[in-house]
């Protein structure tokens, strides 16, 4: 755009609405269509609704649903997306992938929480990092509990899911709330919170005392320790969800051990529980996978359908093909 210009080229995307490139006319006020991202197969967006609600705490909440699938007695599968670390916001945009999962009945939720800033930079700085960090996994929870409430699905139909720092989210809401899930997906989790933060020789440990404090402060290491999902796993006893982890040979982030302790400390629970021995936990690492997963277009497209097939799996209590 030039100074004295009087066009402006603007995206937009929504849940139900592909990325879209628009021009505008600053003096007529008129919109035109430039260009729209193509969606393969039958794709109406006619038939999907999209919802923004408050959870408690003004957590909002973004859901998509198909409208001619959806019933609001509880009985719809749901999969809750979380992230809420870093100032970072995530945005309800079209994603295609997920129309899979709307077309067998899903509900898809983001839950845009403390630790993000989509409610301002207040919402990360002074109440979703250091000493203010559980408020992130409060608010994930109250989340989850606002949509049984509302009806939009039910706990025996609510799968969660989380990668990286997103990951560290949903082994703490586990830890949490006992029960309250079916099933889980945890992407690349930083789950070892203590024993990574403790070494400073690891590659970004050091940078990361800006997000969650330094550990060689008694009163961080304190804090720390009391939401550390891999030490604070004992109290999810019969509570645990079927769960997929994953991690990536070369991820420089989330080394793949950490990831790998964590599913060890939990098989070692269900087979001291027998009211959990009926519980998937699926283990994958990527041998040539970094922290943001495989690469290429369609390996991408393989995880994503290993995903959703192990979603629609425990929704349909199937057991799942890995």
């Amino acid at each position: 755009m030039h100074y004295d210009g009087t066009e402006l080229i603007f995206e937009y995307s929504s849940f139900t609405t592909p990325h879209s490139l628009f021009r505008y006319d600053l003096t007529t006020g008129s919109r035109t269509l430039l260009k729209i991202d193509p969606v393969l197969g039958n794709f109406d967006s006619k038939k999907y609704v999209t919802e923004r609600i408050i959870a408690p705490n003004n957590v909002p909440i973004s859901l998509v649903y198909r409208k001619d699938l959806f019933n609001k007695n509880g009985t719809n599968p749901l999969h809750l997306y979380g992230y809420g670390s870093y100032g970072c916001c995530i945005d309800p945009q079209f994603d295609p992938s997920i129309i899979s999962l709307l077309d067998r009945r899903f509900v898809y939720a983001i839950a845009h929480i403390r630790g993000g800033s989509e409610m301002g930079r207040m919402w990360y700085e002074t109440e979703g990092k250091f000493l203010h960090k559980k408020n992130t996994f409060r608010d994930f929870s109250n989340a989850a509990r606002h949509l049984i409430t509302e009806k939009y699905t039910s706990s025996e139909h609510l799968s969660i899911e989380g990668a990286s720092a997103g990951g560290m989210l949903i082994g703490a809401t586990i830890n949490l709330n006992p029960g309250l899930f079916n099933a889980a997906i945890a992407g690349v989790p930083f789950v070892d919170v203590i024993n990574t933060m403790m070494d400073p020789t690891i590659p970004l440990t050091v940078n990361e005392y800006e997000e969650w404090g330094d550990p060689n402060m008694e009163e961080f290491f304190t804090y720390m320790k009391s939401y550390s999902p891999y030490d604070n796993l004992p109290k999810i006893g019969e509570g645990l969800p079927h769960l997929l982890v994953r991690a990536g040979l070369n991820d420089p982030r989330v080394q793949y051990w950490e990831p790998a302790k964590y599913v060890a400390r939990l098989r070692a629970i269900i087979s001291d529980s027998p009211d959990t021995s009926q519980k998937h936990i699926a283990h994958l690492i990527k041998m040539g996978a970094g922290h943001n997963g495989s690469s290429g277009r369609y390996n991408y497209y393989k995880d994503v359908a290993q995903d959703y097939a192990f979603l629609v799996a425990t929704a349909e209590k199937k057991e799942p093909f890995f």
